[in-house]
């Protein structure tokens, strides 16, 4: 039987279908302005590549700031226990997840059963998240993906003086205006965002694995920057593209509301 998970962010939308324990079909898109749309858009998009339609769906989870939109689910699950889910199927050895939304940013640990034991969450401000990433880089002239690459090859790497977006944001224009190269404004804000990380991490209690999630888990200067400041590798994860983690694990739950509750 076919489980599904929809997971709809400030900026990307994702879903996966899973059967028996893997994944069948999935896919991420960019996010509407109403979560509802971005949920119907998605799973729409994901049924017709998989050759199926919602009635092949024998339960669905939503997770995500718009989870409680959207209309076709079974189910709402928090974002917190869903990424938690996901990124132990990912990586079954982890113990520290840390991940990085559009929106927020949130570091969980896990005991040696994959369950939740402490998290914590910044929703409170832009700076660490998807969302800051977003402003340098457009500021920069920069795509995302392109601010990783940059930041390998600085030399020297500016420093920020506050962490929120707004100053940030005029310190990368004043760095723009002297003539600083882009590659070591791009080092500088990539080591402002693992900074802001490192710190929810520790707070948290850090134990080994230690993984990412979210999309900037693909920005290797921004992961590189986060091994420096916890002293310890961040596996990286392969089998999936980690901006689906919330969508995996929202998959999972359903999947165990089909075998009666079952792990």
């Amino acid at each position: 039987m076919f489980a599904a998970g929809c997971d709809v962010g400030s900026l990307t939308s994702k879903a996966v279908i899973m059967k028996d324990g893997k994944i069948i079909q999935s896919l991420i898109i960019k996010s509407k302005a109403r979560p509802w749309e971005s949920a119907d858009e998605v799973m729409n998009m994901l049924l017709t590549r998989a050759g199926l339609t919602m009635k092949d769906i024998k339960s669905c989870v939503g997770t995500g700031y718009g989870r409680d939109k959207i209309s076709f689910i079974d189910e709402a699950v928090s974002e917190i226990a869903c990424h938690g889910k996901g990124a132990r199927w990912l990586v079954p050895s982890v113990r520290t997840v840390i991940d990085i939304g559009g929106q927020d940013c949130k570091a969980l640990r896990l005991d040696d059963k994959g369950n939740m034991v402490k998290f914590i969450t910044n929703d409170k401000c832009a700076s660490g998240t998807g969302r800051f990433l977003e402003v340098m880089a457009k500021v920069l002239n920069l795509k995302l993906d392109e601010m990783g690459e940059m930041s390998v090859r600085s030399r020297q790497p500016v420093t920020f003086a506050s962490a929120c977006t707004v100053w940030a944001q005029a310190d990368v224009i004043q760095h723009l205006n002297d003539k600083v190269p882009i590659e070591d404004i791009a080092a500088g804000v990539n080591n402002a965002m693992a900074s802001r990380m490192s710190t929810l991490a520790n707070n948290i209690g850090l134990e080994k694995d230690v993984c990412m999630t979210g999309g900037v888990a693909k920005n290797n200067g921004v992961v590189s920057a986060l091994e420096k400041h916890l002293g310890t590798r961040i596996k990286r994860i392969r089998r999936e593209d980690p901006q689906l983690a919330g969508a995996i694990g929202a998959a999972l739950f359903a999947a165990e509301k089909l075998n009666g509750g079952a792990k």
